[in-house]
């Protein structure tokens, strides 16, 4: 019995979906959602007016994340809505760039309204930091150390926490050091870190990740068990 047509069949009906995938997405969208994307991928008065909409619904979610976050940064300078037509501004520009990426599976005003809130927040995070010194010392884990618990765990604790500043002291490089108390310690956003040690994001990241490895080992070495290293040791 010959196997070409089932063969055929299968490989036409896995090939349709791939062919109608636009289509399909254009037969779950609401109305409102279809009306944007056509105005927004037209030419002249019909475009203009939409980017100004969609520039407007942006604006007010921007000014939404910004007084939501403006509680949690004490350190907040400037006009906060010239932050917020900033975030607005680049939330724009990403929206239109990635038009193409929206899949239906929400509102469209819903999908644009979270590129709003993200640069808000970014930008909140950066500006909160504008002018400040970025801390590189490990003396936060003071901090921690100074947490209540319980008494029979104090001498654990204060073990694990003296191996610790141990390691961040002998065992990481200054890179890594400062790299992980500023992040891991300090709180501060790592895009701002990225900006101010001219480097990417990625780049800190792995500087994190080894920078933890090797406290990992260094505790592992003087016989002590922390995160992943205790989970399988229990």
């Amino acid at each position: 019995m010959s196997t070409r047509a089932p063969i055929v069949s299968r490989m036409e009906s896995a090939a349709r979906p791939a062919a109608s995938i636009e289509e399909d997405r254009r037969a779950t969208l609401d109305a409102e959602s279809s009306a944007w994307l056509r105005d927004l991928r037209a030419g002249g008065a019909v475009h203009d007016d939409a980017v100004e909409r969609l520039h407007a619904l942006l604006l007010r979610a921007a000014r939404f994340e910004m007084g939501r976050r403006r509680a949690t940064h004490p350190h907040l300078r400037g006009d906060l809505d010239e932050i917020a037509q900033e975030a607005a501004d680049d939330a724009l520009l990403a929206v239109l760039e990635r038009l193409d990426d929206y899949r239906g599976w929400s509102r469209f005003t819903t999908w644009a309204y979270k590129f709003a809130l993200y640069q808000a927040s970014v930008k909140v995070r950066r500006r909160s930091w504008q002018g400040r010194e970025i801390p590189v010392e490990d003396g936060a884990w003071s901090v921690l150390a100074s947490t209540a618990s319980l008494p029979e765990d104090e001498a654990e604790r204060s073990e694990l926490l003296d191996a610790i500043c141990d390691g961040i002291r002998t065992v990481l490089t200054p890179h890594q050091r400062s790299v992980l108390v500023a992040l891991a310690l300090n709180e501060v956003p790592i895009d701002v870190l990225a900006e101010r040690l001219q480097t990417t994001r990625g780049a800190l990241y792995k500087s994190l990740h080894d920078a933890r490895r090797s406290l990992r080992r260094h505790l592992a070495a003087a016989g002590l068990a922390v995160g992943e290293q205790r989970e399988e040791v229990s």
